[in-house]
C-alpha cells in the first residue's frame, strides 16, 4: 500500500507573496529528492505542451555552451 502524504491547502485572506513563499517553501521540504525533480519535469512537459499548441513549434531548449 503507498504510504499517505499529507495535504497541504494554503488559505489566506488576501495575498501575501512572504507568507506564499514560506508554504511553498515549506511543502517542497517535505518532498524527496526524486519527488522534486518528478515535479519539475511534468510542469515543464504542460509549458512543453503550451508552448506547440500556441504557435511556438520548439520549446525553449538548454544548450551546452563549448568554452
Amino acid at each position: 500500500m503507498p504510504k499517505r502524504r499529507k495535504t497541504y491547502i494554503r488559505q489566506l485572506d488576501h495575498d501575501d507573496g512572504d507568507k506564499a513563499l514560506e508554504f511553498e517553501l515549506q511543502f517542497q521540504s517535505t518532498l524527496a529528492t526524486a519527488e522534486r525533480f518528478k515535479m519539475m519535469f511534468e510542469i515543464y512537459d504542460r509549458i512543453k505542451k503550451i508552448l506547440i499548441r500556441n504557435g511556438h513549434i520548439k520549446p525553449v531548449e538548454i544548450v551546452q555552451l563549448d568554452s
